[in-house]
């Protein structure tokens, strides 16, 4: 999968957003969760609404990987336990094909909100050969929204001192980062793959040509 895909932290700055000389630390938590509750609320989930099944599986250039039904596709890699499965290659190639929507709900799904979920959260185990991928933009919807309210519900439940603890053996060589670094890595990751799904719906619905929607 892409290097863009793993947990790749970065210096955090020495204020966040909404940070002043008076925050406490007991307000931490609610400023993790704000920084992703507000983007999905007023843009994010929003600019989801009305997904059609063409346009979740629109390929926007060739060769693009997508979630096909089984036995259809021709990435060396099939992903899923069901009747769809997601294309990939391990090692990926370079350049990476183009990933349509249902690959990049996929992505967000498994890869960012469901395996965390189960890593740290408590929900059943999962991995990208294991889940069963959505067959239409609506199931891939409701798929979205169990994992982002099991994250979120998560994260709270983590209060302060919880952020502070290390995360452990499922993140690799990040297990002695802080619960706080991987919050904030996972809703940057939110944030910009569910923008680009908003920019691949708006070119859907301005195609250059009516073979662009082929």
């Amino acid at each position: 999968m892409s290097t863009h895909r793993g947990l790749q932290l970065s210096a955090m700055s020495a204020m966040l957003p909404g940070m002043t000389a008076t925050t406490t630390a007991t307000t931490w938590n609610a400023l993790l969760r704000d920084q992703l509750t507000w983007h999905w609320d007023k843009q994010a989930r929003p600019r989801l609404e009305g997904l059609t099944d063409a346009e979740y599986f629109w390929e926007p250039a060739p060769g693009a990987w997508n979630v096909r039904p089984r036995g259809t596709g021709t990435a060396p890699i099939q992903g899923g336990s069901g009747a769809m499965t997601i294309d990939f290659a391990m090692p990926e190639p370079d350049p990476a094909p183009v990933t349509t929507i249902a690959w990049r709900l996929g992505h967000v799904i498994v890869g960012v909100l469901a395996i965390r979920n189960a890593s740290h959260f408590g929900r059943t185990p999962t991995d990208y050969q294991e889940f069963e991928y959505a067959e239409t933009a609506d199931d891939a919807l409701r798929q979205l929204d169990a994992e982002y309210a099991t994250w979120l519900a998560g994260v709270e439940a983590l209060g302060e001192e919880g952020l502070a603890r290390p995360c452990g053996p499922a993140e690799g060589p990040f297990a002695e980062s802080s619960m706080a670094r991987l919050v904030l890595h996972i809703h940057r990751e939110l944030i910009h793959h569910l923008a680009e799904i908003a920019l691949l719906r708006d070119l859907y619905a301005h195609p250059a040509t009516a073979s662009d929607r082929s």
